[in-house]
Formats: C-alpha cells, structure tokens, sequence
C-alpha cells in the first residue's frame, strides 16, 4: 500500500526556517512526480511545488519562488521542501502528494494526484 509520512513541520517565526520532509513507503518514488500543497483554516488547497520523477524538472508557486527549494532523494526514497524567510502567510497544513506521469515534468495541480500524505502542521508567528 502506498503511503507517506510528512514530517518538519513546526512553529517558526517570521523569517525563520523549516525542512519538510516526506518519506514514502510501500513503493518508490523514481517514477513518480511529488507536489507539496497546503491547506489554511478557510482557504482553499494551494499548490506549492513539484517536482519531476527524474528531478529535473521543479515548480514553483509565485507566492513561494526564491523562498522554497523543492528536492528528492531517491536513494532514501524521500522528497523534501526548504522553507526559507517564512511568511505568516506560509502557515497551513502542508501535504505531499504523488503521481505517475512523463520523467522529465510536473504540475502544480491536486487533481493530478492520487496519492496523498496525512499533513504536517506549519505555523509561522510572532
């Protein structure tokens, strides 16, 4: 059975730092694309980032760019999320999700996706 499991969230402050880290069990993640999306009491799900089976394609959401690196380690069959200069705005439950698409691409689109971690709590204040 395909599963994740998110974990780095925290309580951070303005400006501050966290790593996501999404580990995937029950197969490997080489061919699959990952996004990160997150989720805010009241918002809709936002797209955040994905990236390529082979990792050589990444996406970015504008509202992160230059802020958020997206990387995988297939060998520890994890995907990971850099999160730098946080913003308050940042704070929602992230989740990293997977699909089975071209090697060398990936969207930013939940319905893309089928398969989905439970979420890490990140909340970013003063």
């Amino acid at each position: 059975q395909l599963q994740f499991v998110e974990s780095g969230g925290g309580f951070v402050q303005p400006g501050g730092s966290l790593r996501l880290s999404c580990a995937a069990s029950g197969f490997t993640l080489d061919y699959y694309a990952i996004g990160w999306f997150r989720q805010a009491p009241g918002k809709e799900r936002e797209g955040v980032s994905c990236i390529s089976g082979s990792g050589s394609s990444t996406n970015y959401a504008d509202s992160v760019k230059g802020r958020f690196t997206i990387s995988r380690d297939n060998a520890k069959n994890t995907v990971y999320l850099e999160m730098n200069s946080l913003k308050p705005e940042d704070g929602a439950v992230y989740y990293c999700a997977a699909y089975m698409g071209v090697q060398s691409m990936c969207v930013i689109a939940g319905r893309a996706y089928n398969y989905w971690g439970q979420g890490t709590q990140v909340t970013v204040s003063s």
